[in-house]
């Protein structure tokens, strides 16, 4: 969850580190801190609460340089946000500090076991164990050798957990590990230097030669290179791989927020999404990178999708889009409690877990169940070589570049994409898809990109959102309605609301108002309608006028020219007329920009939502 950034080098390491942490505050913002060694090996660290330009503002005229720094910026899990549970956290004699990104589920104990050898605590946080066990290990051995004490230290901690260790002892290195699914651990290769980070965005300025930790796994870093080994000490060799994204895609650029950006992108990342999937002349969907073959599809029994937060909306349409194409059984759960109710699996079921980051800790416990339950393993992932990616027995990467806003939106509608072409792809090997019926799925897909600019033109210059969002924005509550295809996008639409705007929000299926949610239905609670001309037209403007008989506002996701629905509500988005797969992509979109533009009227922190960071990798 916590964003964590280091280096080594001839470069001044201070600045190095702040300027990756800047790129890395989506993962967390309530405190921010750095520890660096001085020209004489001298450790110094600097900590904040709030937000990181607290930190930067005091080394705004810092003209000092130093060979060696580590950062933090803290999404707080153990200890309330203040300066002293800000990390790094250090050894008590000062010579070790340590960033931490995860949980020490055994952290009472240990804090027990280290008071009782006279170890005095000044934090609150399960961090500060790791610096004085590290301590504690390596005074007790006798050595000099920091890396068998981090080691040691490692073998003593339960839960997941990803570290990165600065030390006057070894004043040239610094000491990465990575220990179950927490976070990512990134090694970036420079020239006579080197970085290390919690994520890509971090040290894409400045490289994109990378390696990654696995689970178990130890790096000592140093300028001229790493040295890797698992847990026992036994050395593994690792080589760096490209990372394809432009340094430029992470940065705003002429927009207020990141999520703007990332809401206008959707053209061409949907683009690139579809890029070497689909061959219209050859009639064809390709997945080479799922590696699945035609007789494991067809022998499949059923398939379970799992993820969380928009993820798992993606995956609920996802259900439907396969169950659709390809006649197999879907079942969607929360990566959180996938495990937990003992679920039935075996070799002849496809388990697909979402997850943009690739290290949501939830969802990669859900991965391991499922090979250890034999299963067929994959993940659609936005960030290449994460742990999701290399875990599954196949992947289907978004092709989105990075996502910098909290609140997801390019990757969603990327994830709705892949699953659409999986549907196609199972269809196709399992044989409930006719040639015409693919040609038709494959040619309609290729259309969505255009159909998604002309969406965000049409939303950029009729005013209609911004119309709309300065109506209701001293609302306090929003009710988002779907049926079908489209229940799955209600959902998402009202978790963007409440993601960033701070107002209480929920999506449900249209059907099910009568059953209880209609009791909330009075003048000052809108209802978000989403009413395509589709199948199940009819049905929605049915809950239109039962929302409008109680007194009820409604803004209306309509298809252009649908002037009888236009007529029924108190404001209306027009849906261009699309195929009816496509139809839930576009209604995304709209209501991202919605929940944007309230957003900014509220004068939340769009890009930065409290309580919130880009990856969840702590349970």
């Amino acid at each position: 969850m916590c964003g964590i950034a280091g280096y080594v080098g001839p470069r001044n390491a201070k600045t190095v580190v702040l300027e990756g942490l800047k790129r890395l505050e989506y993962r967390g913002y309530d405190s921010a801190g750095i520890a660096f060694l001085d020209q004489h090996d001298l450790l110094h660290i600097a900590r904040v609460k709030g937000r990181l330009h607290n930190l930067t503002d005091r080394f705004r005229n810092d003209l000092d340089s130093a060979p060696a720094a580590i950062g933090h910026t803290r999404w707080a899990t153990h200890g309330v946000p203040c300066e002293k549970n800000a990390h790094p956290h250090r050894s008590a004699d000062g010579e070790i500090a340590v960033v931490h990104n995860g949980i020490v589920e055994n952290y009472q104990e240990l804090r027990s076991q280290l008071q009782g050898n006279g170890y005095v605590f000044a934090s609150d946080t399960d961090t500060e164990v790791i610096a004085h066990l590290i301590h504690y290990n390596w005074k007790s051995r006798k050595t000099s050798d920091l890396v068998d004490a981090v080691r040691a230290t490692l073998r003593k901690l339960k839960g997941s957990s990803a570290i990165v260790v600065l030390s006057t002892l070894r004043p040239d290195t610094l000491i990465a590990a990575r220990l179950g699914n927490a976070g990512g651990v990134v090694i970036g290769y420079g020239e006579n230097e080197m970085y290390v980070a919690s994520d890509i965005p971090a040290i894409l300025k400045h490289t994109c030669r990378v390696a990654f930790l696995e689970n178990g796994e130890l790096a000592v870093v140093t300028p001229s290179g790493a040295a890797y080994s698992d847990s026992s000490g036994t050395p593994i060799i690792k080589h760096p791989v490209k990372i394809e994204w432009d340094a430029a895609a992470a940065e705003k650029g002429s927009f207020a927020h990141y999520m703007l950006k990332e809401i206008f992108e959707q053209e061409q990342s949907l683009t690139d999404t579809l890029r070497g999937r689909i061959d219209i002349s050859r009639n064809q969907v390709r997945l080479d990178m799922l590696n699945m073959t035609d007789s494991v599809a067809r022998r499949l029994s059923g398939v379970t999708i799992v993820a969380c937060g928009s993820s798992y909306y993606a995956g609920l349409l996802g259900k439907q889009l396969i169950e659709r194409l390809t006649g197999l059984h879907v079942e969607v759960d929360f990566g959180s409690e996938f495990r937990y109710r003992h679920p039935v699996l075996d070799e002849n079921r496809l388990v697909l877990a979402i997850t943009q980051s690739g290290e949501t800790t939830d969802t990669l416990a859900a991965l391991e169940e499922a090979r250890e339950r034999k299963a067929f393993t994959a993940s659609i992932v936005s960030v290449v070589g994460s742990q999701a990616a290399r875990v599954s027995d196949g992947v289907i990467y978004m092709q989105v570049g990075p996502e910098i806003g909290v609140a997801t939106t390019k990757a969603f509608t990327a994830s709705l994409v892949d699953l659409y072409l999986l549907a196609v792809f199972l269809g196709t090997a399992r044989g409930t898809l006719d040639t015409n019926r693919r040609a038709e799925l494959i040619r309609n897909i290729a259309t969505l990109p255009r159909l998604v600019g002309k969406t965000l033109e049409s939303m950029q210059h009729s005013g209609v959102i911004e119309a709309v969002a300065s109506k209701y924005t001293d609302r306090a509550n929003f009710l988002y309605l779907g049926r079908g295809l489209h229940y799955p996008i209600a959902l998402e639409g009202a978790l963007k609301l409440k993601e960033i705007s701070y107002i209480h929000a929920e999506g449900y299926p249209a059907g099910e108002m009568k059953h209880g949610p209609i009791a909330l239905i009075d003048e000052r609670m809108p209802t978000v309608v989403i009413a395509p001309k589709d199948s199940l037209h009819e049905k929605m403007v049915s809950q239109i006028e039962q929302v409008k008989a109680r007194n009820g506002a409604v803004i209306a996701l309509a298809t252009q020219d649908d002037t009888e629905t236009a007529h029924k509500v108190d404001d209306v988005v027009w849906l261009l007329n699309a195929p009816e797969m496509l139809t839930p992509i576009l209604a995304a979109i709209p209501l991202q920009l919605l929940a944007y533009e309230i957003a900014v009227r509220r004068g939340t922190d769009i890009d930065h939502p409290r309580n919130l960071a880009k990856s969840v990798t702590v349970e």
